[in-house]
């Protein structure tokens, strides 16, 4: 519903600067918020985006206002943190849906073994296998398979055709998304006589507490031990987790970032997209990692690498500022050439005249 600028700042107690009965009808992103709109600004190094921004009115920190006033003659309402104000407004004007009380629908195939907590959805179409325990209120969608034996705690979440291979664990408050494949073996095989062989993998996954999967990521199962997910951990979609890794809390991973097997991270792990990370390599803690980077090597805990192989950032950007000058750089080889055979050309002739005939004293 319509809100006026002055009930929003009320709803994320802030100060309005400006018109403060403007109607708003909804949120939309800064550069595209139109005047009946509200929207944010985050960074204050980019107030100057403020000139072009149409929005009625703008979440903004107290200590921005006065540049932003500068920038745009829209309302302004100071907040400690826009994002998070914006979000609350976002949710007035868009709540989320609320979570049906569904029960167990009599199309999904639920072994009489599976155990399932209260509270729990399971839609038509889902298929619980012999042994599996699921805790309270979770929601197990259309297409869910999960395998013999697999455990999951309260709340968990997943998502259209997520597939849970036998025996994984999930911890509480677990997210899996759509098309995601947690427990499948890991690649592992062995040359016998010219052929490939597999390596049976008998070990587990365990996703812990308050972890989200995307969609279509796959954490594959230990060859023995256990594939671990770390508490709080973030996987974007397309993201693989090879066989044996053991992945600390609350690390996140951006999309299509692939781990070797036997790989270790310590907690709050950064790695921007398409990172390749190569098997059994460990990477401490507050690492990042900049996007499409190759890891060949351990990464020690609090650096920041990017590039492939991998490297300390003002390594890296020591040789991107070199490589930038490498026209240049051969253009000047080029003139040097050009001189040094211009004087060999002059030293030449000296070189190649016949010695002088030495000098005959009179009798």
């Amino acid at each position: 519903m319509p809100a006026t600028i002055q009930a929003l700042a009320d709803l994320v107690e802030g100060q309005v600067h400006g018109a403060a009965d403007l109607l708003i009808q909804e949120v939309a992103p800064l550069q595209k918020a139109q005047p009946d709109q509200l929207t944010y600004l985050e960074d204050p190094k980019k107030v100057a985006k403020l000139r072009t921004c149409q929005a009625g009115a703008i979440l903004v920190t107290p200590a921005v206002v006065e540049a932003a006033r500068g920038a745009t003659a829209a309302t302004l309402i100071a907040v400690a943190e826009p994002q998070a104000a914006f979000i609350q407004v976002m949710l007035h004007f868009r709540p989320l849906r609320s979570r049906p009380a569904l029960g167990i629908d009599q199309r999904a195939v639920i072994s009489p073994t599976a155990k399932i907590g209260t509270g729990t959805n399971v839609w038509p179409g889902a298929t619980i296998a012999d042994g599996v325990v699921i805790g309270k209120n979770c929601d197990i969608h259309p297409g869910v398979v999960i395998g013999p034996g697999c455990r999951l705690g309260d709340e968990c979440v997943l998502h259209p055709n997520a597939v849970l291979y036998h025996d994984v664990t999930l911890g509480q408050r677990v997210i899996i998304h759509a098309n995601a494949v947690i427990g499948a073996d890991g690649f592992g095989y062995r040359m016998v006589r010219g052929q490939f062989v597999r390596i049976p993998h008998t070990g587990t996954v365990i996703v812990e507490d308050d972890v989200e999967i995307g969609a279509c990521a796959t954490v594959d199962r230990a060859m023995v031990g256990a594939t671990v997910i770390g508490m709080g951990t973030k996987i974007d979609n397309l993201v693989m987790i090879a066989h044996n890794c053991e992945i600390g809390r609350h690390n996140a991973f951006a999309s299509q970032v692939g781990f070797a097997g036997s790989c270790k991270t310590g907690d709050y792990v950064r790695c921007g997209g398409q990172v390749g990370v190569a098997d059994h390599i460990t990477i401490g803690s507050q690492a990042a990692l900049g996007g499409k980077s190759g890891v060949m090597g351990d990464i020690p805990e609090k650096a920041t690498y990017y590039g492939v192989p991998a490297a300390p950032d003002m390594e890296q950007i020591r040789i991107h500022l070199a490589l930038r000058k490498l026209p240049d750089l051969r253009d000047q080889v080029k003139e040097l050439e050009k001189t040094v055979k211009a004087l060999q050309k002059q030293l030449q002739p000296a070189s190649a005249a016949p010695p002088a005939a030495p000098a005959v004293e009179a009798a």
